[in-house]
Formats: C-alpha cells, sequence, structure tokens
C-alpha cells in the first residue's frame, strides 16, 4: 500500500513538472510569435510566464532581455541577461550585453570585467578602451583606442578621445592632431572644435584659435559668455584688435564694473605693445577703485614702455607701497628687462 502511495505521488510530480515544462514553452512560443511581429511588451508578458513555469528556461530569459532592449527598458533588459549569466556563466550573448550596459551605465569597472570575458565581440576592445579612460588610466586607454583606430580609422569617438587623453595629461602637442583628425572625421562635433581652440590659445597659436573658435560656432556651439571673452582675446592676441575689443567691451556691458575683464583687457593690450590702450583700461579699473594696486602698476609698466621711465618707475614704486606683494612682480620684472 505504502508503495503504491509512492509511486502515486512520484507520478503527480512528474505531471506538474511536465505540466510546468509544457506551459512555458507554449508561453515562450508566443512571446517569439509577438517578438517577431515587434509587439515587444506582450512579448515581454509572455517571456515573464515561461520563467514563472519554468526558471531555468534561458532562452526565454535571453529573450525578453532582448525585447526589453528593444523597449529601451535597460534596467530590465539588465536584470534579465544577469540571470541568464547566472544560470549560464559563459554565455557569449548574455556577457556581450551585459559590457555594454555596463558601459552605459558607468560601471567602467564591470564594463571592463565582462568585455574581457567576451570572446571574439567586435565592441570589447573599444568598451576597455572607453572605460579605461574613464577611469583615468590614460596609458591603457590611449593604448587600446590606437589599436581600435587602426581596425576602424572613420571612428570619430576612439579618434578624439586619445587627443582628449592626451590633454588629460596635459601634453597638448601630441593632443592636438588627433583633435584635428576626430573634427575632420565629424565636423558637426561643436564641443570638439572649441576643445582644439583652447589648445591652440594655451599654445599661443591665436590665428587657430580664433579659427576653431569660429568653425565651433558655425556648426552650432553656443555664444556664452566665456565662448566670447576667449574668441574677444584670441583676436587681440592675433592682431585682430578691433574684432577683439568689440566682442570684449559688449561682455563688459553686460558685466559692467567687472575688473577682471577689464584687467585682463589691459594685460593683452600689454603683451601686444600697445601701451596706450593698456592704459586705457588701466585708467578704468582706477577710476572703479583708486586703491587698485595692480592697476596702478600695470600703467607704471606701461609709462616705462612708453619712455617715461620716472613717472612710470614712481607709479609703480608707489603701488608696491599700497600692495607689498608686487615687490616680487617687479623683481620677476627687471630679471626679463622688462
Amino acid at each position: 500500500m505504502i508503495k503504491a502511495i509512492f509511486i502515486a505521488g512520484t507520478i503527480l510530480v512528474c505531471a506538474k513538472v511536465s505540466g510546468q515544462t509544457d506551459s512555458a514553452a507554449v508561453y515562450f512560443q508566443k512571446g517569439m510569435e509577438e517578438s517577431a511581429a515587434r509587439r515587444f511588451l506582450t512579448a515581454s508578458k509572455a517571456f515573464d510566464k515561461a520563467s514563472q513555469f519554468n526558471p531555468k528556461m534561458k532562452e526565454a530569459w535571453l529573450q525578453n532581455g532582448q525585447a526589453n532592449l528593444e523597449m529601451r527598458k535597460t534596467d530590465v533588459a539588465k536584470g534579465h541577461f544577469t540571470k541568464l549569466y547566472d544560470l549560464e556563466p559563459t554565455n557569449q550573448v548574455a556577457i556581450k550585453e551585459l559590457a555594454s550596459l555596463y558601459y552605459d551605465y558607468r560601471q567602467f569597472q564591470k564594463a571592463i570585467e565582462f568585455a574581457k570575458k567576451c570572446t571574439g565581440c567586435e565592441k570589447s576592445p573599444k568598451i576597455i578602451a572607453m572605460s579605461s579612460y574613464h577611469l583615468e588610466d590614460y596609458a591603457t586607454a590611449i593604448k587600446g583606442l590606437t589599436q581600435v583606430v587602426a581596425q576602424n580609422p572613420s571612428d570619430a569617438e576612439a579618434t578624439y578621445t586619445i587627443g582628449r587623453a592626451y590633454l588629460d595629461m596635459e601634453d597638448y602637442k601630441a593632443a592636438v592632431p588627433w583633435y584635428n583628425k576626430a573634427i575632420a572625421l565629424d565636423p558637426e562635433k561643436n564641443s570638439w572644435a572649441y576643445e582644439l581652440g583652447l589648445l591652440y590659445y594655451n599654445q599661443n597659436d591665436f590665428k587657430n584659435a580664433v579659427s576653431l573658435f569660429s568653425k565651433a560656432n558655425a556648426a552650432g556651439y553656443p555664444q556664452s559668455s566665456d565662448y566670447l571673452e576667449n574668441l574677444g582675446y584670441a583676436y587681440i592676441y592675433s592682431g585682430e584688435f578691433e574684432k577683439g575689443e568689440k566682442l570684449l567691451l559688449a561682455i563688459l556691458a553686460k558685466k559692467p564694473g567687472s575688473k577682471d575683464i577689464l584687467r585682463d583687457i589691459a594685460e593683452a593690450y600689454y603683451a601686444q605693445k600697445l601701451y596706450d590702450k593698456s592704459l586705457e583700461f588701466c585708467q578704468k579699473l582706477l577710476e572703479l577703485d583708486a586703491k587698485d594696486a595692480s592697476a596702478l602698476y600695470q600703467a607704471g609698466l606701461c609709462f616705462q614702455k612708453k619712455g617715461q621711465k620716472d613717472k612710470g618707475q614712481a607709479m609703480c614704486d608707489k603701488a608696491i607701497e599700497m600692495d607689498p606683494s608686487l615687490a616680487s612682480k617687479r623683481q620677476k620684472n627687471m630679471s626679463m628687462g622688462l
């Protein structure tokens, strides 16, 4: 009697398992049909049912992940691919999708981990290199991205990131050619053109800076105050004084009394040996604040350059009395023969 009960119980369990397996297969098939018709929400619900009846049905987790990717439900998709990976740690589709998703989620260490496990994945080298850049491992990033570009010379993003890595390492000369290549590949990336303009500006190549700033704006880069200031100073330092001053005065009109702008204009004109123009802006500073020692000192330098050495020296001495820290600046100027 006991044996009969055991056999009956076993039959019931097997029947239940068989029924669940059959139900999982039915829902999975429905999900596949809905996916083929691009009704991904309905397909996902069917795959959910299939997984409920058979949690170890790997294909259901895979197809559900793909369906949710189509709907851009990346959180849900990542959960399904993770479940598939847990069931089958060597599943290359799950590994590939998780590498991309972790990169998109800016979880760069995890992205590298999965990209390294993805055998034969075309995107893996770039994911590893780009993730290395974001983790500030610039040497690894440059090495990897150089190989990516060698395989695909039209990859503007990889090309730009090499330049950006050199920029972040303050190797400006190495950065410039990569920026130029990237902009040639994708001229619509106005921020790249602006960054290259700043690179040229910081290397005192002001004509190229003006050219790149203008190119950035033509491609849609906004004319913010910072942009206009940089363009204005680039104009002045490249010899296009009227254009530069016009821009800077327009900014000054929006920021009346901005001592920083007035001081920078005065210094820019001084650097270009336009001492009368520099004096004009020193005077504006002193009108705002008669105790502005730096402005008085700058004016004194201008008078010395104009040949009025005694007057200029007296002004510099007075400025140093007002602000003793300027004495070190005088020593530097003297050592440079100014």
